[in-house]
Order: C-alpha cells, then structure tokens, then sequence
C-alpha cells in the first residue's frame, strides 16, 4: 500500500511539475484591528474593465492567484461591511511571482449600519487535509452547547455521558483552536455555548503538524472571534426540564493594541438515568436468574471561568494569555433492586441505596506568541501551557435485604482523591520556499504527573475497616517528545503535503503496594501524505496518516466503584496503545443546490484496544484489553441539499466492515461484522423571522465476540424565533424526544447471559433566551450617523 501511495504521488508530481505560472499572492486584513479577513473577493481586471481572475482569501486572509497573462491591470478587493479597494497591478513576463504584501481594508460604516446579510458560507468544505463544518444559524446549535453542536457534525457522536466519537471510534483528539484546552476536560465542553462556535474540523487523517494521538483521527473546535472595536458579547439564559439552568455571558473588548476576551458560564443540571438488567448464570449445574433495576438522579453544579487577552506589539508580533478555570459539584444519588430467582421461585429480594458527593476544579494557563512577517504565509509562534486539577469523591453505599427475611448488610464508603500536573511546551515555523510551497517545522515535550489514592472501608460495629484489601495509591508519570517536519507545494489544480513526526513517549507506573510497577516506552515515527485535486466546482483527495491510540488514565486505574453488587469496571495498567494506519479517498461536488460529499476509508489497527467481561466469584467484571488487531473498511456519504430558499436538508451515511482478531484468557475474541449509521436533518425558516429544525439519529446493531448492542436512534427538534432588531434570540428545543435513544445490548458467556437497557438522560426541554449587544464597531456607528445627516 505504500508503494500505491508513493506512485501515485510520483505520477501527480510528473503530470504538473512543468507547470509554469505567474503567481500573485498577499494577505488582507482589517485596518484597524489587523484582524484576518477570510472569504474576501479578489478581482483581476484589465484595462477594459474585462474580469481576468476571480478569487477568495482563505481562512488565514491569504490569497494566490495563478496563471495571470503578462500586461497591466487592476486588482480590487471587496467584502460586505468594508470599502472596496483597488489598486494597479502589473505582470512581467517571465516573473514568476508577486508579493503585494498585506491589503488592509477599512470599515464601511453605512454598510455596517444597513446591509443585512443573507448568505451564508458553504456549511462544508475541503481542505487538503481536514473536512470543515460551518455552524451557521442551526437551530439545535443555537439552544444546547458544544456538545449539541458536535451532535449535528457529519461522522461525530456524543454519547450521554459526553464520550465523543468518530466514526464509531471513540479515539479522538479534540482540540480547541488548534490546541490542547481545559475546555475539553472533564466534560467542561458541554459549558461551551453553542452559539459560541464558529466551526467544526474533522481532521480523520491529520497531517504531521498535529498530535499523532488518537486512532479515529481529530476534531478541531474553532471559537468564534472578536472582530469588533470597543465593548461587544452576548448573555445567555437557559431553563429546562429536567432541571438544566445556565447563566453564560461573554464580553470583550478590543481597541488597536489590546484584545480581552471572556466567557462565564454557570450551570446546573439535573439528569435522569434508568438502568435494567436480566440475567442468567449457571453456578454447579443450576441456572439462577436475576431481574436489576436501578434509578438514578445526578445533579450537577459547575462555573467556569475563561479570561484572555491578546496584545499586539506590532503589526507583526502578539502576544496571547488565557485563564481557565472550571470546577464542578456533582451531588448523585442511586437506588438499586435485585430480584433473585431460581426453579421458578423467588429467593431472595436486595436493595441498595448509594449516595456520591464529588468536586473537581480544573485549571489552566495558557501563553502564546506568534510573530508574522511581510510575507503573509511565514510565521513562527511559541505555546507554553501549565494545567492542574484535583478531584475528591466520596460513595456511601446501603444495602438491605427484603426477602426471604429482612436484615441490614454492612455500610460501605468509598474515597477517591485524585490530582494532576501537566506542562506542555510547544513551538511551530511555516517558512514558504515560493509562492506555492511551503516548509514547516516543530518541536514538542509534555510532561504529566497524575496520583490517585482509593480507599473502600467496610462499618462494622461502628468500626471502619479496610474492605476487601482496597487500600492503594497510584503514581503515573509520562514524557512525550516531538518533533515534524511538513512540506507542501502545489502545481496548477494538483495539492500535496507530506510529512513526517515522531514521538518519544516515557511512561512509569507504579503503586505504595507495588502491585504495579511498570515502565513502557513508544518511539515511533508517523508519516502522512495528503493529496488534493481541484476540480472547477469539486475536489478529490487521497490521505494517509499513521496514528497512536494512548490508554486514557481511566483504562489504565486499577480502582473499582463498587456501587453495583453485580457488575464492576477495572482499569487495567498493563495496558498499551494501539497503532492504526489510516487509507482515506474523498470526493466533494458542490452544484447550486447540492453539496456531494462521498468517501471510503480503510484502517488497520494492531493492538485494537477493546472491553472484555469475566466472571469471578458471582460479579461480572469488565477491564480493557489488547487483541491483535482490528480491520475496518466503509464508505461515507454526506449530503446537503437546498432546494428552497426555505428549506435545507442534510443527510448522512456511514457504512462499514470490520474483523477483529485476538485471544484473551483463553477466549477467542474472533470476530467479524458490519454497521450502517445515518442521520437526516431538516431546516425550515418560516415567516416572521421563525426557524424549526428536526434532527433524527439513527446507529445500527454492533457486536464483538461477547456483546450485541442493538440498534440506536434518537430524534431532536427545535424551534427559534428572531427579535428585537435581530439583537436576541428566544428558542426551544427537545433533546432525545419520546425517550428513543436506550442502550440496550446482550452479553454471553460459557456459564452466563445478560441483556441490559440503559437510558441515561431522559428527554430533556429546553427553552433559552440569547441578547446580544453592540455588535457594530462603536466607530463605524458615529461615522454612519454623520453620513446620514448630511
């Protein structure tokens, strides 16, 4: 496959090599706030006013225009809110290059005062190594948080509990504006207002630039900008039921040399789970049964806080700081009820009652300098972040005995105290060759330490002692170090990137009862290959990439919660990472009102890390492990389609075939199978400023060599209404409307069978009022008023 890889980039290279072209190139910025301008129209006239050239500027403001006829000409710049401008442009025979430097646009206030826009960007678009998203004015986005929004991305799934997916994969780096955040942790996303993202980047074959992390790929969360001088944000209130209260406002400020930025969210949440399980055991020959259910109410109390500022020094240099921090209550509360029954009668009758109390706060501190220089395309920037967090849960567990008799089990109580600290260092150089390739270069380290002490305790006559030998403290320590190197280059329509990372990662782990006491090494290094083709409205692209699947902390913690009498989770510290060689081929084709975007992939995965279920004395326990490997192969399709101005539909599809291969504690976990996943969305605006969206999901059966999980569906729908001189907005959405999205799956063994349903968030409504205020440049506003009078 390398080979195929390789000649095929041979084959591009050779057709377009001999290319030659004249290339006019710049970035354009905003005047005042040196603000990259993307999506900007650039236009090459000659002197009889006859169009030559039409382009865009890219997400960073730059443009390159190619293939431009010797002679004098015109080229003008415009954008909605700002002045056109135009100035005189000359191409020299035999002049391969251009460089205009940096075009700075000023505002046009009249326009900022008037014009209301109504187009939208494309909602989806390719890039040579990512696939980007526009949130747009999505109803269901506009209500929830990020996790709503990542809800409605093509190939992305959240699960109840947050756990993000891609692609049926949960091995996903999530990154916020391309970097590590707090943000993500401890599901800090889900207080990340919606309508606080300005896109999603789905990155399933990344280039070597990014973390070699994550076996399903990465998905970048980019927030929306400051872009206006003076005072500007938003307030946003939210009521739901079950209880879901949020208080998020965000304000900022900008003026030529500062930029301060902040987000504040207040939340709490309230979140119904209901649990049921039927199972069979055979213990010496005799088949006991078992009926379990358990009822559950969580609530959640969190803040956050999220304070920057960004300072420029020059046209050339800023330096960015940032603050996070998120703590968070969480007060649960279980009620659980066994029934036990044998030979067709009952035999006994348990109740347990648990309650949890757990605080976590979560801080970061982030430092960037980025330094630009007259070509717009070079850059260098330097990333320090410092994060630590610290976490204290506490279970009190009662358990009775109703039937035959009725007697009172033992208390017992669990303590989990948990703490981290993680530096990250980081500095990036893109140094452009020419007008069309560039090289980039970096270096990496990060260094974590996290402890964790867990204590279960047993009351016994009013003493507490040690349950079951659970008395531990573990240590876990990790280095990783990287460094890459990228080249890019373009000749005529045909795109290529290839690059190459490597990564030095050093892992101890060890215990006061030195149980475990481990050190593991990963060097490896991870090439990636990106290669596009535009067409005149299409693009198709060929990617490879090799990537890394780390075992989270949760995998890797030996400490079980022994809420449950039946089923536990154990982590599993020998465990070790997976490697995955990704294949993908994309296509995407954009009519008037068609977006086409199909592709296939293929993934090869060795040490495919997975669940596996034993039983030992009556409780089925559950651990990761390593199998041989895992072999997945599907295809992909998504869809967009405006056929009226009015309505909007998006579908999706992903099918896809895997075999699994490996061996565990004598069991051969063998297996192959298929699932199909879908999702259909509807947006229609109706009158008076009104939009309703519906949203349905729909996952098919998944099974390995032990479980089946049926199918899965949910529906979502919202409702949002425009107001006050589009300055708020009052929407009301329903999330896994009629209770649709349950869990429900199968689990077999030699002497056991269980089938489970879970649902652990009911339906939820919600209703959310958005203000959002001085949203004009203050400048422009006084220059409009004046224009009027005269």
């Amino acid at each position: 496959m390398k080979a195929l890889t390789t000649s095929i980039l041979i084959l591009f290279i050779s057709l377009f090599a001999n290319a030659q072209q004249t290339t006019v190139s710049g970035k354009v910025q905003d005047k005042t706030s040196k603000e990259k301008l993307p999506y900007v129209t650039v236009t090459v006239k000659d002197n009889a006013l006859k169009t030559i050239l039409v382009g865009v500027t890219d997400d960073l403001g730059v443009f390159n225009l190619e293939a431009l006829p010797s002679g004098k000409m015109t080229i003008s710049f415009s954008f909605i809110g700002y002045q056109n401008y135009s100035q005189p442009l000359e191409i020299i025979s035999g002049k391969p290059k251009i460089e205009l430097g940096i075009i700075n646009l000023s505002t046009d206030a009249v326009q900022l005062n008037a014009v209301e826009i109504t187009g939208q960007k494309p909602s989806i678009s390719l890039k040579l190594d990512k696939k980007v998203f526009e949130v747009g004015k999505d109803v269901l986005s506009q209500n929830g948080s990020a996790h709503d929004v990542l809800n409605g991305v093509p190939s992305v799934a959240v699960s109840p509990t947050g756990a993000i997916s891609l692609r049926g994969n949960s091995s996903v780096l999530v990154l916020i504006n391309g970097r590590q955040s707090g943000l993500t942790q401890s599901n800090a996303l889900d207080q990340i207002a919606a309508d606080q993202i300005e896109r999603i980047e789905v990155i399933t074959n990344p280039s070597s630039r990014y973390d070699a992390s994550g076996s399903a790929g990465i998905i970048n969360i980019i927030l929306k900008k400051n872009k206006k001088s003076g005072f500007s944000g938003q307030v946003r209130l939210v009521a739901g039921s079950p209880n879901d209260s949020r208080l998020n406002p965000s304000i900022n400020f900008k003026s030529d040399k500062i930029n301060i930025f902040s987000n504040f969210s207040i939340r709490s949440s309230d979140y119904v789970g209901l649990y049921t399980t039927n199972q069979s055991t055979v213990n010496n020959g005799t088949p006991t049964f078992l009926n379990h259910v358990q009822n559950e109410d969580r609530h959640d109390d969190g803040k956050l806080i999220y304070l920057g500022a960004d300072y420029f020094i020059d046209e050339h240099r800023t330096v960015t700081t940032a603050f996070l921090k998120n703590a968070t209550r969480d007060d649960d509360k279980t009620r659980l009820l066994y029934d036990y029954s044998s030979n067709n009668s009952k035999d006994s009758t348990l109740t347990r009652k648990g309650k949890s109390l757990e605080k976590r706060d979560y801080n970061q501190f982030e430092f960037n300098y980025t330094q630009t220089f007259k070509n717009p395309t070079k850059k260098w920037t330097i990333d320090v972040q410092y994060d630590w967090w610290n976490s204290d849960k506490n279970w009190n567990l009662s358990t009775q005995r109703l039937y035959p008799d009725q007697s009172v089990y033992p208390g017992i109580r669990t303590s989990s105290i948990g703490n981290s600290r993680d530096l990250l260092l980081q500095t990036d150089f893109i140094q452009p060759i020419d007008t069309v390739s560039v090289f980039e270069f970096g270096v990496k380290t990060e260094i974590r330490k996290v402890s964790s002490a867990f204590l279960a305790e047993q009351e016994q006559d009013n003493i507490w002692t040690i349950y079951q030998n659970i008395d531990n403290d573990l240590n876990y320590k990790e280095t990783i170090a990287s460094a890459y190197v990228q080249y890019s280059n373009k000749a005529g329509k045909f795109n290529y990137m290839m690059g190459l990372r490597t990564e030095f990662t050093r892992i101890s782990i060890e215990d006061i009862q030195n149980t475990y006491n481990d050190e593991k090494k990963y060097d490896k290094l991870f090439p990636t290959v990106n290669l596009s083709y535009k067409f005149e409205a299409s693009t198709l692209q060929l990617n490879y990439s090799k990537r890394i699947n780390r075992p989270s902390l949760y995998a890797l913690y030996p400490f079980n919660e022994l809420t449950d009498l039946n089923s536990q989770y154990i982590g599993n510290p020998d465990l070790n990472p997976s490697y995955t060689d990704v294949f993908e081929l994309g296509f995407l084709k954009t009519w008037k009102k068609l977006t086409l975007n199909p592709s296939v992939y293929y993934q090869w995965e060795s040490g495919y890390i997975q669940d596996f279920t034993y039983r030992g004395n009556d409780i089925f326990y559950t651990t990761p492990i390593n199998i041989q490997h895992e072999i997945r192969s599907g295809v992909e399709l998504s869809t967009l389609y405006n056929s009226l101005k009015w309505l909007q539909v998006n579908m999706e599809m992903n099918f896809y075939h895997f075999s699994q291969k490996g061996n565990y504690q004598d069991e051969n976990l063998d297996y192959e199978g298929k699932t199909f996943t879908g999702r259909l969305s509807t947006q229609i605006k109706l009158p008076a400023k009104f939009s309703f969206q519906g949203r349905y999901n729909f996952r098919g059966s998944q099974q390995n060599a032990q479980t089946r999980n049926n199918a899965l569906q949910s529906l979502d729908f919202g409702l949002s209404k425009i107001l006050l001189k589009e300055k708020a907005t009052i929407v009301f959405d329903v999330t896994n409307a009629f209770n649709l999205r349950q869990n429900k799956s199968t689990t077999t063994g030699t002497d056991y069978y269980f089938a489970e349903n879970s649902i652990p968030n009911a339906a939820r409504y919600r209703l959310s009022f958005v203000y959002r205020f001085n949203l004009t440049d203050p400048k422009g506003i006084r220059q409009a008023n004046s224009a009027n009078r005269k």
